[in-house]
C-alpha cells in the first residue's frame, strides 16, 4: 500500500511541477541546440554562426543569465547533408533534450530536421536560410528571420531596371531549389516593369567552369544578370564575364552577400550588387558600436567576424529577449506567447524591425541593397518591401 501511495504522491508532484518538467530547462540552465555545417562545403559559415551565438551566450551568462538560468549551447554538425541533419536533430531532441533548436544552417537540412523536432514540440528558431519553407506552411513551432530569396529579388530587380534604364535582363542560376527561387523572383519582378526574361542559363552545384554560361549571356546581349549563385559561383561567373569583356550589371541575393566575394575574387568583384539585411561587420567600420563589437569578436576567436557571425549573435539575442519575457516558468508555450507579443527593434548590424504573430512566422520581409566598391560591401539603400 505504501509503495502505491508513494507512486501516487510522485505522480501528483510531477503534475504540480509540470512547468519544471519542460525539456531543456532546469533550475539553473537552458539548453539551446544548434545544427551547423562544421565539416562540409559551408563550414566557414557554420563555424561563424556558432561563434556569434557563443559570444552572445557568454555576455548573457556573465550578466547572470535569464531569470537565474545560464544558457548552454549544444552544437551538432550536419556536414551540409540532410541525412546527417536528421541524426543531429535526433541526438539534440532525444538524447541531449534541448529546449529549442536555433540557427540551423541550410534549406534541405532544415527540411529534413524539422519533422524530428516538431514531433517533440521543439521550436525551429530563426534558421540560417532564406527559404520560404522556414515559415510556410504555417506552424506555431517555426520562426524565420531571413527574407526569402524570392522576395529579395522581386523587390530590388525592378528598382535597378528602372534606375539603370535596362531592357535585357538575364539570369544564371544553380540548378536546385535555391537557384530556382532566384529565377522565380526574377520573373516576378520583371512582370512589374513589363519585361520578360531575355535569357537564362544554369550550372550544377559544385561547378567551376562558367565559360559556356557567360558566352551564352554575352551572346544574348544581357545588360543585367541576376545571380542565383553562392560564393564560388558568384566569383566564378563574374570573373569569367569580366575576362571576356562582358560587363553587365550583376545582382546577387543575400547568398552572395559575404566578404568572401571581394576577399577571394579581388578587384574584378567591384560593382557587384547584392540584396541583404544585417551588414558585414568590418573591423574598420564607421559605426562605433559595430567596430567595438567586431573587435570584441576578433579578440575572443582570433579571426575577423563575418555577416554569419552577426546572424548567430542576432539569433541568440532574440531568443534571450523572448525567454526573459516568458518569465521563470519557461516552456514552449510561454516562449511562443512571448515571441508573438514582442517587437524586436533594429540592431547594431542594421537589421530591420522584427515582429511575429500567431499567423505571421517571418519576422520581416524588408531587405536592402549593397554594392562592392573598393573591395568592400557598402550599403547603398534604405529598406524596401515587396
Amino acid at each position: 500500500m505504501k509503495s502505491i501511495l508513494t507512486a501516487v504522491a510522485a505522480a501528483l508532484s510531477l503534475l504540480a511541477g509540470g512547468a519544471h518538467a519542460q525539456q531543456g530547462v532546469s533550475k539553473d540552465e537552458i539548453l539551446v541546440g544548434t545544427i551547423q555545417d562544421l565539416s562540409g562545403p559551408v563550414a566557414g559559415f557554420g563555424k561563424a554562426v556558432r561563434q556569434g551565438m557563443l559570444l552572445r551566450i557568454d555576455e548573457i551568462n556573465e550578466q547572470g543569465g535569464i531569470n537565474g538560468r545560464k544558457l548552454k549551447l549544444v552544437s551538432e554538425d550536419n556536414g551540409y547533408d540532410p541525412k546527417k541533419a536528421v541524426l543531429a536533430a535526433q541526438k539534440l531532441v532525444n538524447q541531449d533534450k534541448v529546449f529549442i533548436v536555433a540557427g540551423h544552417i541550410g534549406t534541405a537540412m532544415n527540411m529534413a530536421a524539422m519533422p524530428v523536432q516538431f514531433a517533440k514540440n521543439i521550436v525551429n528558431f530563426m534558421p540560417v536560410t532564406a527559404a520560404r519553407e522556414m515559415y510556410e506552411p504555417l506552424n506555431r513551432l517555426k520562426y524565420a528571420m531571413q527574407v526569402p530569396y524570392y522576395d529579395q529579388i522581386r523587390t530590388w530587380l525592378p528598382k535597378l531596371v528602372k534606375d539603370k534604364g535596362v531592357k535585357k535582363v538575364c539570369v544564371v542560376y544553380q540548378d536546385d531549389e535555391f537557384g530556382l527561387e532566384v529565377v522565380r523572383g526574377t520573373e516576378s519582378g520583371l512582370k512589374t516593369v513589363n519585361l520578360e526574361l531575355a535569357e537564362k542559363t544554369s550550372f550544377k552545384r559544385g561547378a567551376t567552369d562558367f565559360s559556356s554560361q557567360m558566352a551564352k549571356l554575352k551572346g544574348a546581349g544581357c545588360e543585367l544578370v541576376v545571380l542565383g549563385t553562392i560564393i564560388r559561383e558568384t566569383i566564378g561567373t563574374v570573373a569569367e564575364a569580366r575576362k571576356t569583356g562582358f560587363n553587365p550589371i550583376f545582382l546577387g541575393s543575400s547568398a552572395a552577400y559575404t566578404e568572401l566575394i571581394h576577399k577571394l575574387g579581388g578587384k574584378a568583384m567591384d560593382g557587384v550588387y547584392a540584396t541583404m539585411t544585417a551588414q558585414v561587420p568590418y573591423l574598420d567600420e564607421a559605426s562605433q558600436p559595430l567596430r567595438f563589437w567586431a573587435t570584441k569578436y576578433k579578440t575572443k576567436f582570433n579571426e575577423d567576424p563575418t555577416v554569419f557571425s552577426a546572424y548567430g549573435y542576432i539569433i541568440i539575442d532574440a531568443f534571450a529577449k523572448a525567454a526573459a519575457q516568458a518569465g521563470p516558468s519557461l516552456s514552449t508555450d510561454s516562449f511562443i506567447k512571448a515571441m508573438d507579443s514582442l517587437t524586436f527593434p533594429p540592431d547594431l548590424f542594421g537589421s530591420p524591425e522584427f515582429k511575429f504573430s500567431a499567423t505571421k512566422r517571418l519576422g520581416s520581409d524588408a531587405s536592402r541593397l549593397s554594392q562592392i566598391a573598393d573591395g568592400k560591401w557598402k550599403v547603398i539603400s534604405e529598406y524596401a518591401k515587396p
